[in-house]
């Protein structure tokens, strides 16, 4: 599943090619990718794309004004997916390749309602991506239009994503959503997701007294998306690795310097991985422009186990907690045995 990263670097990707531009067509290919919309797409056409913002592993798109301000007919005029893009297009693809062609439902609107949806959430699920005027693809699932014509596929192998449009709520702290947004609102949906930790009003100290009243294993704790949210298997293995926590210690015996250690070690792995696009270890996961990310040449821990540590040499070694698989080196990483305060 995409994590904090790859996420990041999908909401970067967005937007730079969305922010400020009206969202002109919208089409969903099946039910599954807008299970969570009542309505479809519908209502978020004509809707201006003010900001592409993220908490965690959570993406959504703000979205302003309605339509009544764009021309007369622009909507309709909207250009139309390009021969290559087509839904006919797609089909012809899937019948050389044996497959059935996805059914298409197509929202358009010269006027969208003065209410309607303030967001988009775009959640990717296991293997989601948004990609930019890409070429005919399989497994697209629902497609963007924006008033120039640039065409934002998602595309879903495992169809475990799906697209919100949803209300804006005021968050609990008065402090911006996410990153990428200045407003104070969430999502509703998302009400309940945690600041992650790059996130400026997400602190050390907060992360620390939180993580500390856990009485779990810390890998457990740090997979929590209502501690801190955006952290999965592959950056809670690296993390843990450069702090020095055995993944099964728990999380209430940890020391304060521990506990903020490890906060440290969180944003250093997740920092890294950003700057490096990202963990890809297959096609499932690339930007928007189908690149891929490269942070798996630089990991500690996670897929490592029975290769030396980095660090000391010791072969690593993988243990399962709560079903998921956790690598770590027993010398750099040792289980310390201690009273729960």
């Amino acid at each position: 599943m995409p994590e904090l990263p790859e996420v990041e670097s999908v909401r970067l990707g967005l937007e730079a090619h969305a922010r400020g531009h009206r969202i002109a067509r919208a089409e969903s290919f099946g039910e599954r990718v807008i299970r969570r919309a009542p309505h479809g797409l519908a209502p978020i056409i004509g809707k201006r794309i003010e900001a592409v913002a993220r908490r965690g592993k959570f993406l959504w798109f703000e979205l302003g004004d309605n339509a009544a301000a764009m021309p007369a007919g622009a909507a309709e005029a909207a250009p139309a997916e390009p021969a290559a893009g087509s839904v006919a297009a797609m089909a012809d693809t899937a019948a050389a390749a044996n497959e059935v062609a996805p059914t298409a439902h197509a929202a358009t609107a010269t006027v969208a309602n003065a209410n309607g949806p303030q967001a988009l959430i775009a959640h990717l699920g296991m293997s989601g991506q948004f990609r930019i005027d890409a070429a005919p693809e399989r497994h697209l699932r629902a497609r963007l239009v924006l008033d120039n014509g640039t065409r934002l596929d998602f595309v879903d192998q495992r169809t475990f994503g799906y697209l919100q449009p949803c209300a804006l709520l005021p968050t609990a702290d008065a402090l911006p959503g996410g990153q990428g947004t200045t407003r104070a609102l969430l999502p509703e949906p998302m009400a309940h997701i945690a600041r992650d930790p790059l996130d400026p009003a997400f602190t050390a100290e907060e992360f620390a007294q939180r993580l500390r009243r856990k009485r779990t294993a810390v890998k457990t704790a740090l997979l929590d998306q209502q501690l801190t949210s955006g952290i999965g298997n592959i950056y809670a293995d690296e993390a843990l690795h450069i702090a020095g926590l055995h993944p099964r210690q728990q999380a209430a015996s940890l020391k304060k310097s521990e506990a903020h250690t490890l906060f440290a070690a969180v944003t250093t792995v997740l920092r890294e991985a950003l700057a490096a696009g990202g963990t890809s270890f297959d096609e499932l996961y690339v930007h928007v422009d189908g690149e891929a990310g490269y942070f798996q040449r630089k990991l500690r821990a996670y897929g490592r186990a029975g290769q030396p540590c980095l660090e000391c040499g010791t072969t690593m070694e993988s243990i399962a907690i709560s079903g998921r698989s956790s690598v770590f080196c027993p010398r750099c990483q040792p289980l310390r045995r201690r009273k729960i305060r």
